[in-house]
């Protein structure tokens, strides 16, 4: 009977060695894992901007990037890797080393609408990556090109539906293109999008009468308003802008009442960065928020910050999902 039950004895005591070896080796990867955030960053973190130089995205992705070099005292490099509505940026730092060191300067576009307006993407957006800080909103601004036989954005609609496709419009990123599908949606017209690799480019032939109609962020699209280059004809948010309060709202422009579609901006790092670099990262990224260098310089631009915890940033994420999803299915925008 004891030689029975010997190998029962020795299956519990291997057993009772496994767990404390589980356990040993638990406790140093948690040390490990808590001197590398402890450490971190030790050299410079690189922030991949999905969109094109000089886009809005650029624009505040740098002046961020600069502050939060300061604050952790190590360089906070920009890369942009353009293409496909930011889904090229966007899978780039998807599959990077979850180690903190290559971030994501996300937006709706990449992190909220994507997943709608593609058939498949190389990633899972909803698991893929791990919020990290919410930067802040912009609105967008409805412009056309001054050829354009319309002074008003009501005017415009009228032509649409005069002349059925005759209207086009730019669009370089997911909220430039169900901005202006939502707005045909929502009045019943249909014009011809001419797709672009960036919004400087679709400003450029917006300008030059290539195309006739853009709505876009304002630090793309203000400054060409304010110079007289393109004719604004209403913004994009559910109240009108202290940066160019002539302009309506879609709304006021045209008698709706549920228009709404601005652009924001956050950091998202690859699946799996421990915490607590994503909590230090977390920090520097809202004292930056608060920089009034950075509140100053895009105040002019419609740009509001809103500091918050990765989780607030998470559940942002979600509900912005759900409510482009519903705005593309009400556009009838077929993925791509």
């Amino acid at each position: 009977m004891n030689s029975f039950l010997r190998p029962a004895k020795q299956f519990s005591a291997a057993r009772w060695l496994l767990t404390g070896c589980i356990a040993a080796f638990s406790v140093h990867a948690a040390t490990v894992s808590a001197q590398t955030a402890q450490n971190f960053p030790n050299r410079p973190i690189k922030a991949v901007v999905p969109f094109a130089a000089g886009s809005a995205t650029d624009q505040i992705a740098r002046a961020f990037a600069a502050k939060i070099s300061e604050i952790l005292d190590q360089p906070v490099i920009v890369e942009n890797k353009a293409g496909v509505n930011g889904m090229l940026g966007a899978d780039f730092v998807a599959k990077a080393a979850p180690d903190g060191y290559t971030i994501l300067v996300g937006t709706n576009s990449t992190n909220a609408a994507l997943k709608s307006l593609m058939k498949k993407l190389p990633y899972d957006q909803d698991t893929a990556f791990a919020p990290v800080a919410y930067l802040g909103s912009v609105p967008l601004i409805v412009a056309i090109n001054n050829e354009v036989p319309a002074k008003t954005l009501k005017e415009v609609v009228a032509l649409a539906k005069a002349k059925p496709t005759y209207v086009t419009f730019a669009s370089a990123s997911t909220s430039q293109l169900v901005s202006t599908e939502v707005l045909s949606s929502m009045t019943n017209i249909k014009m011809t999008n001419i797709p672009y690799k960036s919004g400087p480019a679709a400003m450029t032939d917006l300008i030059g009468g290539q195309v006739n109609l853009f709505t876009a962020d304002f630090a793309v699209m203000l400054p060409q308003v304010k110079a007289g280059k393109v004719r604004g004809l209403a913004v994009t948010s559910t109240t009108r802008s202290k940066a160019i309060p002539e302009l309506p709202t879609v709304n006021e422009a045209l008698g709706l009442k549920d228009y709404e579609l601005i652009a924001y901006f956050a950091v998202f790092a690859p699946a799996g960065t421990p915490s607590d670099i994503v909590l230090k990262l977390n920090k520097a990224i809202n004292v930056a928020a608060g920089n009034k260098d950075i509140l100053e310089r895009f105040a002019a631009l419609g740009f509001e910050t809103d500091p918050g915890t990765p989780e607030a940033l998470a559940q942002r994420s979600k509900a912005e999902t759900a409510k482009w999803a519903k705005a593309i299915k009400d556009a009838k925008i077929e993925p791509q």
